[in-house]
């Protein structure tokens, strides 16, 4: 599945769906989480990682 048909599945923008593969999101909605798992038939922690924070400013 290509960024473009990933992205209308889920119903984002190819941008916002480029910031959250490219790790540089923020945060995300839980629907947006919700959707692409559904789409990928994944669960949320196949796609999500912890990284410690105390390192921000």
């Amino acid at each position: 599945m290509s960024l473009t048909e990933l992205a209308q599945s889920i119903d984002i923008t190819l941008a916002n769906l480029s910031i959250l593969k490219t790790g540089k999101a923020r945060a995300i909605r839980f629907s947006t989480l919700s959707n692409l798992c559904k789409v990928l038939k994944c669960q949320p922690a196949d796609i999500l990682e912890w990284v410690d924070g105390d390192d921000e400013t």
